[in-house]
C-alpha cells in the first residue's frame, strides 16, 4: 500500500515511519493552532482586560519552534524540502542518485547536528526559568532536539531507499514501450 510520499508502509497497513511522520505533522498543526489561541488570548487580555500576560510570548515562541522543526521533518521525509533540483535532474542517472545521495547525507548531518545540540542546550538550560513564564528555559530548545532527531531519521530511511532505487533510463518496459 502506497501514500502520498510514495513510500510503501507493512501489508495491510502503514509502517511505524508513516505513523510516525502522520503523527509528527498532527502535533506540528495543533502547535500551529495553539500559537494562534494564545496569541488571541493575548490581544484580547491587552486590549479588553487591560492586563497584558507575560507568559504567552515565551509558550508561543515554544509552539513556534515545534511547528517548525515537526514541518521541516515532515518535509525531509516527504522530500519537498528547499532544493534546487534542475542541474540533478536534467544530469545522467549515476551523476543524479550521487546528488540525491549527497542531499540526503546533508540532511542527515544536519539532523544529528540539531538533534545533538539541541538536547546539549536543553539539558543545560533546564534549570533556568524563563522570563515572564513559570517553565524552565531549556523547553525552548526541546522542538530542536526531537525535531533533530526525526529529521535524522527520515533522512537515513531516504538515504537508504534511495541507495536501493532502479535506474531510471533503464530500457523501457513493454507497457512503456506500447504507449510510445
Amino acid at each position: 500500500m502506497s501514500d502520498e510520499t510514495g513510500q510503501t508502509g507493512e501489508i495491510g497497513g502503514k509502517g511505524i515511519l508513516d505513523r510516525l511522520e502522520q503523527a509528527a505533522l498532527v502535533f506540528a498543526a495543533a502547535t500551529l493552532v495553539a500559537v494562534v489561541a494564545v496569541q488571541a488570548w493575548q490581544v484580547f487580555a491587552r486590549y479588553v482586560l487591560n492586563d497584558s500576560p507575560s507568559w504567552t510570548e515565551p509558550l508561543a515562541l515554544v509552539f513556534i519552534a515545534n511547528t517548525a522543526m515537526l514541518g521541516a521533518a515532515v518535509g525531509v521525509r516527504r522530500e519537498t524540502h528547499f532544493s534546487f533540483p534542475l542541474l540533478a535532474d536534467s544530469a545522467p542517472w549515476p551523476v543524479r542518485q550521487t546528488c540525491r545521495a549527497l542531499a540526503r547525507l546533508a540532511m542527515l548531518g544536519l539532523g544529528a547536528g540539531l538533534g545533538w545540540f539541541g538536547f546539549i542546550l536543553m539539558a543545560d538550560a533546564s534549570s533556568v526559568a524563563m522570563a515572564g513564564a513559570p517553565l524552565p528555559v531549556g523547553l525552548r530548545f526541546a522542538p530542536v532536539s526531537w525535531g533533530g532527531a526525526l529529521i535524522t531519521l527520515f533522512a537515513l530511511e531516504r538515504l537508504i531507499r534511495g541507495l536501493s532505487e532502479k535506474r531510471e533510463d533503464a530500457a523501457p518496459t513493454s507497457v512503456q514501450a506500447e504507449a510510445a
